[in-house]
C-alpha cells in the first residue's frame, strides 16, 4: 500500500472517530507532525478527503466539514434508498444459496453485542458496531458501488452527528428492527428486507429532527 493511501486512511479514521472535530482547521504541517510523515502524502490525503466531503478548503489549510441540517437530511434519504437496495440484494443472494452461513452468524453476533454495548452506555463503541452491522449487510449484497457510496455517506453522517451523540431513546425498537431485518434476509425475502432497511434509516433520521 502506498504511503498516501496509509495517510489517507489514518486521517479519515481520526476524523470519523472524532479526534478532529467539525470546524477544526487542519494544515499540512500540523497533520504531518501528528502522523510523523512528510507533507506530500498529507497533501494528497487532504485532497482525497475533500473529495469525500469530510474536509473543506478555506484558503489556509482545510477544516473538518459537517453537513448542514438540510444536507444531512438528504444524506439520510440516500442512505435509506441504498440500504433498502443492499438489504434486498442480500436477501436475493441468500435465497440463491450464495451467502455463507458464517456471514449471517457474524451479523447475529454483531447485533447481540450492539445491544449489550448500547445498554452499557458505551456510545462510541456502539457507533462502530452499528456501522459494522449495516456494512455487513451491504457487503453481503455483492454490489461494490453501493458499498463504496454507503461508506462515504456513513463517514459524513457520523462526523455530522457525533456532537449530538446520546443514548438512543428507542433501543428496544432499534434492536427489534435489526432482528427483523436479519430474519428477512435469512428467509430470502427481498421485498420485506428492503422495506425494513429503508424504514429503519428513515426512523433514525426522524430522531434528529
Amino acid at each position: 500500500m502506498q504511503q498516501t493511501d496509509v495517510v489517507y486512511r489514518r486521517l479519515r479514521d481520526l476524523i470519523v472517530a472524532g479526534r478532529y472535530t467539525p470546524g477544526e482547521r487542519l494544515t499540512e504541517l500540523s497533520v504531518s507532525a501528528a502522523l510523523e510523515v512528510s507533507r506530500t502524502p498529507v497533501r494528497e490525503a487532504l485532497r482525497r478527503l475533500e473529495g469525500d466531503g469530510l474536509v473543506e478548503g478555506t484558503g489556509r489549510g482545510v477544516v473538518v466539514n459537517a453537513l448542514s441540517p438540510e444536507r444531512l437530511g438528504h444524506a439520510y434519504e440516500v442512505r435509506a434508498a441504498l440500504e433498502a437496495l443492499t438489504a434486498g440484494l442480500a436477501a436475493d443472494r441468500q435465497r440463491a444459496g450464495r451467502v455463507p452461513p458464517a456471514d449471517l452468524d457474524d451479523l447475529e453476533r454483531n447485533a447481540s453485542l450492539l445491544e449489550e454495548v448500547t445498554a452499557a452506555g458505551d456510545l462510541d463503541r456502539a457507533i462502530g458496531l452499528n456501522r459494522g452491522f449495516h456494512r455487513g449487510i451491504a457487503e453481503m449484497a455483492g454490489n461494490p458501488i453501493a458499498l463504496e457510496t454507503l461508506d462515504r455517506l456513513w463517514d459524513q453522517i457520523i462526523v455530522s452527528t457525533r456532537d449530538s451523540l446520546a443514548a438512543p431513546d428507542r433501543p428496544d425498537t432499534v434492536a427489534g428492527e435489526h432482528r427483523r431485518l436479519l430474519r428477512a434476509i435469512a428467509e430470502g425475502d427481498r421485498e420485506l428486507a428492503g422495506r425494513i432497511a429503508g424504514d429503519h434509516a428513515r426512523a433514525t433520521k426522524a430522531t434528529l429532527t
